[in-house]
């Protein structure tokens, strides 16, 4: 699929078709309920929305840096294609393994050029201890097999398919936890070596560039509070604090000699004081 209009202006016809047929294919293959993952630059595949919304947000902040192979939105496990032959398979699993190859790329910011050097001894000195080590643990995960025999996913194909069920299907960490443990006791040899809780996971797709960020919202669903609204501490448009009070604040006990405190100039004792007691009233 041609996805060069995605580096066009987005104020320019080429854009807006190219989002139309993206549009077509994600709701097609990807929807929940009539809403799919956005994958603008502010939600980064964290927020659910409806059409209308993505279209807007795309067109306004455009698409995730990175997000050239639509993970998130069907293109590795979905196929409205008629029945493959054993020889379509082939070619469709390794077309899913240069998707996935692409994606580790494109995350680390490395040129697919440079693929037949991936193992040379002057590629690997390209990259810091660290940064290497994180790309040939992506690569061989998006290399391996989910089980022995599996034709239709790898190992990060599968992760990257249960944290988009996950979103869609707005699981909890914990559900999400023990569906992992679940699969693990099921299933051993399918996922070992895949991360063992949703933090783990999360952290895969933070280094995929699939990462998002928190803001906090309007209680009524008014106003985000990020950008030119980050510092508000009220809605603007229906008054409500952007903060929970607590049932039990201290706060009135805790400046009560400031603000309750009688101020007429005279001193006084506490009535249960040792002096107050010797008083004769």
């Amino acid at each position: 699929m041609d996805k060069t209009w995605m580096q066009k202006n987005r104020r320019s016809k080429e854009y807006w078709d190219g989002l139309q047929k993206f549009l077509d294919y994600a709701f097609q293959n990807s929807s929940i309920n009539g809403m799919i993952l956005c994958p603008c630059k502010e939600c980064k595949c964290g927020v659910c929305v409806t059409r209308e919304n993505a279209e807007l947000h795309l067109k306004v902040y455009g698409f995730v840096k990175g997000y050239t192979h639509w993970a998130a939105h069907g293109e590795f496990v979905y196929s409205s294609a008629p029945k493959p032959t054993s020889h379509d398979i082939s070619h469709g699993v390794r077309d899913e393994l240069d998707d996935m190859h692409g994606l580790v790329h494109d995350a680390l910011g490395i040129s697919e050029q440079d693929h037949t050097k991936i193992d040379g001894t002057e590629y690997k000195n390209q990259l810091p201890n660290g940064e290497a080590e994180k790309f040939y643990n992506l690569i061989d995960n998006s290399n391996k097999e989910l089980y022995s025999g599996c034709k239709r996913f790898s190992k990060l194909s599968f992760m990257i398919r249960l944290l988009h069920l996950k979103c869609l299907g707005k699981l909890s960490n914990k559900i999400f936890d023990m569906l992992l443990d679940l699969l693990k006791e099921a299933f051993p040899d399918a996922m070992d070596g895949l991360p063992k809780s949703y933090y783990e996971a999360e952290k895969l797709m933070k280094e995929l560039g699939l990462g998002y960020d928190k803001y906090d919202a309007c209680p009524n669903d008014c106003t985000l509070y990020w950008g030119v609204d980050a510092s508000r501490k009220h809605c603007e448009t229906c008054k409500e604090s952007r903060w929970i009070k607590s049932e039990n604040d201290p706060t009135g006990h805790m400046r009560w000699h400031v603000e309750g405190r009688t101020k007429d100039g005279n001193m006084r004792h506490p009535a249960d004081s040792p002096s107050c007691q010797t008083f004769d009233f």
